[in-house]
């Protein structure tokens, strides 16, 4: 029992301790944005668009609706896909080889690097469709998501108990509303929070953007055309020789950080308020 009790001490000591270092570089991160990036943020970076270089004044409206419409469409193109998939393998599919091959595959493409699938859709949509374009960027985000969403509905809808099933079954109801009527509803929590993370997951990436949707500095909102962005314009800014780039830049690092902050608080929320009815 000493023996055991030494080495429970020991890994609680080690999980502990890179739990806190964790946590502490996190708040350096979220510390230092705000110290620096803060008192940039006012509301001509809501509402005006980018200046010529070297101007000084200017904001991130095109770049911030761009952003929106990108994410947007890729939600669009990859959460129905991610949860039909997922649906698939668990209710459906189940432990058949194709079922396996998809998991498979699903679980390699988590792994890719972003710049991977950029390059991809670069060679399968940009050079056919003869430039860069929102289409593009929203479907290498999408690619991003729907390997992330299948995975984890997958697994969600696993946790719900089979006699559930069994019973909606035994009175009557066919394949396809025990599915969404019993078994979503009972997971509807987790389908949420998998929804919201996916979208976080997308809200920050810069790399497949930089082939697929590039970067304009007119403001168009056509699906066929390039569009700013905003992860895009903090790294064109950051790089740029002009102050007042960095400073928008620091402002974009604000207003992505916290919004994948809010989605993944808005995800406990949902559970929290979901359980406590």
């Amino acid at each position: 029992m000493r023996k055991r009790k030494i080495k429970n001490y020991i890994g609680l000591s080690i999980s502990t301790i890179s739990a806190f270092i964790g946590l502490f570089f996190l708040f350096w991160i979220i510390v230092s944005l705000i110290e620096k990036g803060f008192h940039y943020i006012n509301w001509s970076v809501f509402t005006q668009n980018a200046v010529s270089p070297g101007d000084e004044g200017g904001g991130l409206k095109f770049a911030i609706f761009g952003q929106l419409e990108v994410v947007g469409l890729a939600s669009l193109l990859g959460i129905p896909t991610g949860i039909l998939g997922g649906i698939y393998l668990s209710e459906y599919g189940k432990d058949s080889f194709l079922s396996n091959v998809i998991r498979n595959v699903s679980d390699a493409m988590t792994s890719i690097p972003s710049i991977i699938i950029g390059i991809f859709v670069y060679a399968l949509v940009v050079v056919p469709m003869g430039g860069f374009s929102v289409i593009a960027g929203s479907i290498a985000l999408a690619l991003l998501m729907i390997p992330i969403v299948i995975s984890s509905i997958d697994n969600i809808l696993k946790l719900v108990p089979n006699e559930l099933r069994e019973a909606a079954y035994a009175l009557g109801a066919p394949k396809y509303i025990v599915i969404f009527k019993v078994v979503a509803k009972e997971a509807i929590v987790g389908i949420v929070s998998v929804i919201l993370l996916a979208i976080s997951r997308i809200l920050g990436e810069t790399a497949p953007l930089l082939f697929t949707s590039f970067n304009s500095n007119f403001e168009s909102y056509k699906l066929n055309k390039p569009i700013a962005t905003l992860t895009v314009t903090m790294y064109d800014y950051a790089m740029g020789p002009y102050d007042s780039w960095h400073h928008l830049a620091w402002a974009a690092a604000i207003i992505l950080t916290f919004s994948v902050l809010l989605f993944n608080i808005a995800s406990r929320l949902f559970s929290y308020w979901r359980f406590s009815r």
